[in-house]
């Protein structure tokens, strides 16, 4: 069984940067790729970003982080990034990463943004 652990979650301001990293215990990358989903209080859980690797990395964006998030990822490494700058309180949830191939999900990862 494949196991995730997401890390760099926290407290930041509205305007901040803050990145979060997601770690595989096995190789899991490849053509279904590795996603990140957010779930706020009240909330229904929401897609993202997602990243396609083994060759010409393909990444998608959810409309509302496109252009200030930015997903990668390390084959080497069996890790995932999501570089998250110009935060908005909007922004705040439990952030999952989520690998396709295993059909596996992390346990989550808290980001506030509150000043």
């Amino acid at each position: 069984q494949v196991q995730l652990v997401e890390s760099g979650g926290g407290l930041v301001q509205p305007g901040e940067s803050l990145t979060l990293s997601c770690s595989a215990s096995g190789g899991i990358f490849g053509a279904t790729g590795m996603s990140w989903y957010r779930q706020a209080p009240g909330q229904s859980r929401e897609w993202v970003a997602r990243i396609t690797t083994g060759g010409s990395p393909i990444t998608n964006y959810a409309d509302s982080v496109k252009g200030r998030f930015t997903i990668s990822g390390d084959d080497s490494k069996n890790t995932v990034y999501l570089q998250m700058n110009s935060l908005k309180p909007d922004d705040s949830a439990v952030y999952y990463c989520y690998a396709a191939l295993a059909d596996s999900w992390g346990q989550g990862i808290q980001v506030t943004v509150s000043s």
